[in-house]
């Protein structure tokens, strides 16, 4: 399999692209159509797509060992994922900031370091390493799914990186999904107005769509804020994931016999050039809106690829600890960004 990921980096030639679209298309035609199934159900059953994507890929996961799917279906987990995420960074501008305030920014910004950090300072109470409390946190702190799969590809892999992503996505789609219902009810019990019901929501809610939900139900004003403060948090992903692979590399260094991980990973790259030209307006509206949606069904063919490439026995291994440690990570973004707004406003 490495063979074949390296190969399709390869010099460029005519017969080799022909050589390698030949190799790939079964496997990323699979994942495409997974993807586009899941996106269907989704908004014909009111069902996070990506959660879709998910699973149907894992009720596939037999075409992973066809050995005409394989390279196209591990190309579509790995490349097709960077590229996706990379997409991400024209949706953030330097624009989304003004009209919030100073002191809401502090507290989105450090609802994320602190979220991270509390993940990895627990997550050994829970019988995790480090690798599974970045992965967590890092998903609950950032944009879910999207930041689990960005942090997931910089990890150093091992026998279990595929279980811990899949069963990190679940779950934080699932708590993501439960959060769109009861956050609104929350708000409304604690009379929260418009702008701190957009911070909540936005400052606590896994995955962007979910807060797009939660916010527009409450009122137009809030699902606005509450939009505009998710993408400061999404915005949060490069830098993250920056750091982590510094350090990442460092531990490298000091064990010889593991792999470095390249210092800048291209997609977090791709990422920071989109933002900065999408902040100084360089990319037409037209052209950030279709980078928007290209990353959005790019994530979502990759996590079903993902999905066909998981055993669901071995996830559901990972234990009731796993789960607590998720749940405990979403109850303090929660408390954290909750007792914040109480004392700013």
């Amino acid at each position: 399999m490495a063979d074949t990921q390296t190969s399709f980096l390869a010099p460029f030639s005519v017969s080799n692209l022909t050589e390698q679209t030949r190799v790939m298309f079964p496997g990323v035609a699979v994942s495409v159509l997974v993807a586009v199934t899941a996106k269907f159900l989704s908004e014909h059953y009111a069902t996070p797509a990506m959660l879709m994507a998910l699973l149907l890929g894992i009720a596939v996961a037999f075409l992973s060992e066809d050995e005409k799917a394989a390279p196209g279906i591990a190309f579509s987990a790995r490349t097709v994922l960077r590229v996706g995420v990379a997409f991400l960074g024209a949706r953030i501008s330097v624009d989304l900031l003004v009209g919030l305030g100073a002191p809401l920014i502090a507290l989105v910004i450090g609802g994320v370091l602190a979220t991270i950090a509390f993940g990895l300072a627990i997550g050994r109470l829970f019988g995790h390493r480090w690798r599974f409390s970045l992965l967590t946190a890092g998903s609950v702190a950032i944009c879910g799914a999207s930041a689990a799969m960005a942090l997931g590809a910089i990890l150093p892999r091992d026998e279990r990186s595929e279980e811990r992503l899949i069963f990190t996505v679940v779950g934080v789609t699932v708590l993501s999904t439960l959060a769109m219902i009861l956050y609104p009810i929350l708000a409304k019990t604690m009379d929260m107005n418009t702008t701190e019901a957009g911070v909540f929501i936005g400052g606590t809610i896994h995955d962007v769509a979910q807060v797009v939900g939660a916010g527009f139900s409450i009122s137009v004003e809030t699902g606005d804020t509450a939009t505009l403060v998710k993408l400061i948090r999404v915005a949060m992903l490069a830098p993250v994931v920056l750091v982590a692979s510094i350090a990442i590399r460092s531990m490298a260094e000091a064990n010889p016999g593991q792999k470095r991980p390249p210092l800048l990973p291209f997609f977090v790259l791709a990422f920071l050039i989109l933002a900065g030209l999408n902040s100084a307006h360089l990319i037409p509206g037209f052209l950030a809106e279709f980078l928007s949606q290209a990353s959005r069904w790019l994530l979502l063919i990759a996590i079903a690829a993902v999905g066909m490439k998981t055993n669901l026995k071995q996830v559901l291994g990972v234990g009731m600890a796993a789960i607590a440690l998720i749940v405990v990570e979403t109850l303090f973004i929660g408390a954290f960004i909750l007792i914040g707004i109480r004392l700013i406003t």
